[in-house]
């Protein structure tokens, strides 16, 4: 039988500890993220290589260094384990044969939140949780519901009335109870911290709760694994809350720890919208912190969290790595979106096209050279985002009409 190696909970920034058998979300002491911490030497004793490849491919495959002790607390719709796809078409633009896409829209609900949601959902039930309250620009909310429903809890989710049509349809249809907010995720988030001690609810915000990022942290591990124990040049991450890059910086720390890569580090870089970027105004005033981002605005609704409580922990990684945070234009990723289906037949968020679009730029800039490895990480499927493809130019055609040849190209 599987056995996790979690050991406790510790804060990221004041170092305070607590126990992984008792519900938390942030650190009482100083309001800051926590972690969980493994045992990664005893892990690594069991864990081989070998092993991972006769399990199932899900990212539970990891089992012994993630946060669950009893594998049928786990709920999952068999998240993880997705392709890392050669670019080779976009990439040929700049001679470059090192460029891959990290398809996170073949995940279950469409996108990488399952990742986070899994762990978070299963964790929650291990610790006897049965009522969940989460804000969200939209994706999380859909994979919440999911996964809350398999769970059979009571899922509440607020995300703005703005929010992509289809995740918001998604929650109705997995049975949780949707709150449409008049502003954007803090404006939801405050509503479910006010809501959630009288309600019972579990807060599952980004971040703000200790599991999220186990999830998340499994792109990493599936990274080092899929380029053979080592890791890529750089990683593109778009970048809202944070919790992707955040876990995959945690898990480059932990393989190390177990022997099974060394000290490289790939560049990590923050892809923002220029309309939200938080992130990136802070990085370039060299700043640990970022101020809440006015009027956010961005056609890319999961790059539109305005203040992020993890925003500590994405510029160490980004300063540790040698990284950059970069913001494109809602133009840019309009186009990046149609050049990505297009050339590599991957159908990308406006959030993952946002990449490529920062891609193109670093190139340009000589931040990032032809022979680097990357892997942009397309973090959904554009097919949440229907509303952002305009079709209002095809050609209909009338099978009787006599012309109907000479109007086909």
């Amino acid at each position: 039988m599987m056995k996790s190696f979690i050991t406790h909970l510790e804060c990221t920034y004041c170092g305070e500890t607590y126990s992984c058998d008792e519900i938390h979300n942030t650190c009482k002491k100083c309001g800051k993220v926590l972690y969980a911490r493994y045992d990664l030497a005893g892990a690594a004793k069991v864990l081989s290589k070998a092993d991972l490849l006769r399990r199932p491919g899900n990212m539970w495959r990891w089992f012994e260094i993630m946060p669950v002790k009893n594998p049928a607390n786990v709920v999952t719709l068999g998240e993880g384990y997705t392709p890392l796809l050669p670019a080779l078409r976009l990439g040929k633009r700049f001679g470059s044969s090192r460029l891959f896409i990290k398809e996170e829209g073949l995940n279950p609900t469409g996108s990488f939140k399952a990742r986070g949601m899994s762990a978070a959902v299963s964790k929650a039930k291990e610790l006897g949780v049965t009522a969940i309250g989460a804000p969200s620009a939209g994706n999380a909310a859909s994979a919440l519901s999911a996964y809350g429903a398999r769970a059979g809890m009571k899922i509440a989710v607020f995300m703005p009335t703005d929010a992509p049509e289809m995740m918001k349809r998604e929650g109705h249809m997995y049975g949780a109870d949707v709150y449409l907010v008049k502003g954007l995720i803090n404006d939801a988030g405050a509503i479910v911290r006010a809501a959630s001690p009288s309600r019972g609810w579990f807060d599952v915000s980004t971040l703000k709760e200790p599991y999220r990022q186990e999830g998340k942290k499994t792109m990493g591990l599936e990274l080092a694994e899929q380029f053979n124990w080592e890791l890529p040049d750089a990683i593109l991450y778009p970048t809202g809350g944070g919790t992707g890059i955040v876990g995959m910086w945690k898990a480059f720390d932990e393989l190390e720890r177990m022997g099974w890569i060394g000290s490289k580090r790939p560049k990590m870089i923050v892809v923002q919208a220029e309309g939200c970027s938080p992130i990136v105004k802070a990085w370039r005033e060299g700043k640990r912190h970022a101020e809440l981002f006015p009027n956010a605005s961005t056609i890319a609704a999961g790059l539109r969290v305005p203040i992020a409580i993890g925003d500590y922990l994405m510029i160490d990684a980004l300063s540790r790595s040698n990284g950059t945070a970069i913001s494109v234009t809602d133009a840019e990723i309009r186009e990046a979106m149609g050049e990505v289906a297009r050339e590599e037949g991957v159908f990308s968020s406006p959030e993952g096209a946002a990449t490529w679009a920062a891609y193109k730029r670093l190139i340009a800039d000589k931040f990032l050279s032809p022979d680097d490895s990357a892997v942009l990480f397309n973090c959904g499927s554009l097919l949440k985002n229907a509303e952002l493809i305009d079709i209002s130019g095809l050609p209909v055609l009338d099978p009787k009409d006599p012309e109907l040849l000479t109007k086909i190209n």
